[in-house]
């Protein structure tokens, strides 16, 4: 599918948070038929998603925490899809520099970061080293996407 500009405007509106379909054409002087058509396209053809966002830190009792993970072997991408599938990932990430992979994990009263670890990591092999950072203050946990 080719992206133009209209429909990168329609991303960067709805990147955001609940924006009418209305109110975008209104914005790009289009009909909402238009927008709501490119949307369903979009969507259909796997380049673009609606989800919602959740700010762990109006979330009682969550913490999350960053790990990155050296791993023994290069294959990279099906250790990351492995490590996903784990309890508490929220997200994994193939990154270059010292790490191999990134992940972000949520923690909370019943399921700490020793848990993480003794429980869930330890079924992955090739795993070298782990280094975590548990966050005490998120800010603007979004992760935007900048077209």
């Amino acid at each position: 599918m080719f992206i133009d500009e209209i429909n990168l405007n329609i991303i960067k509106h709805l990147r955001d948070g609940r924006k009418s379909y209305s109110e975008i054409a209104k914005a790009l002087s289009i009909t909402e038929n238009t927008v709501r058509a490119r949307v369903n396209k979009l969507m259909d053809e796997g380049i673009f998603s609606i989800t919602g966002v959740v700010n762990p830190t109006e979330i009682p009792n969550q913490t999350i925490a960053f790990v990155g993970i050296k791993l023994k072997t290069m294959d990279l991408v099906k250790k990351g899809e492995e490590i996903s599938k784990l309890k508490g990932v929220v997200s994994v990430s193939v990154v270059t520099g010292r790490y191999d992979l990134i992940m972000i994990i949520m923690l909370n009263e019943e399921f700490g970061l020793l848990e993480f670890y003794t429980k869930e990591m330890s079924k992955v092999t090739d795993v070298q080293s782990a280094e975590t950072f548990v966050t005490y203050e998120n800010f603007n946990m979004k992760l935007p996407y900048i077209l």
